[in-house]
């Protein structure tokens, strides 16, 4: 499956009230180049932190849906965050995993996806209920419409190439935390 094209999927179903976290690097790019939004916020810096980042979006803004694209090397380096996500199963969560088997930004060093891991049964196991795992874009359009719909906890593991996008992002993290608490409505100026 193609990253790109699946985020491009995604973001058609939006409207101006679900929120989406990306990942740092590649999720972020995509996104930017799907549907730059001010209801998007765009990880930078830190991996291993957007599903957190996520689950308190979540967890405090309980009306909208909260969709995370995350990816399997980030995943794999805070694995206890999804055993949070997984124990307060927020109703309104969408957790995203791109799952191309490498760290692709550090130089596509192969992760643990690689060699058998799988973040589904991962889930699973923690206690998710509604896992999904895509075969291809129109599987991945399908189960986002669901989740979207739904008033559940949600994982879906799309196992993607390994493509890199590229999309110019803006440099001021500032101006991009700005942007998006202005998206959301927590910031009135």
């Amino acid at each position: 499956m193609n990253r790109l094209e699946a985020t491009k999927r995604l973001v058609k179903h939006l409207t101006d009230q679900e929120i989406v976290a990306s990942n740092l690097g590649n999720a972020g790019w995509d996104l930017i180049k799907a549907k730059d939004r001010p209801q998007n916020y765009y990880g930078r810096g830190a991996m291993g932190t957007i599903s957190c980042i996520g689950l308190g979006l979540a967890l405090t803004q309980r009306h909208r849906k909260v969709i995370v694209l995350d990816g399997d090397g980030s995943l794999l380096m805070n694995l206890g965050a999804l055993a949070t996500i997984a124990s307060k199963a927020p109703r309104n969560l969408i957790h995203v995993v791109w799952d191309n088997s490498q760290y692709e930004l550090t130089g596509g060093q192969t992760t643990h996806t690689g060699r058998g891991v799988n973040l589904a049964q991962v889930a699973r196991g923690m206690g998710i209920r509604k896992v999904a795992e895509p075969a291809d874009e129109d599987a991945f359009e399908a189960a986002i419409v669901e989740a979207l719909h739904d008033d559940e906890l949600w994982f879906i593991l799309a196992r993607v190439s390994a493509e890199h996008t590229r999309a110019p992002m803006p440099v001021d993290s500032v101006l991009l935390k700005h942007n998006f608490m202005r998206g959301i409505g927590t910031l009135k100026w």
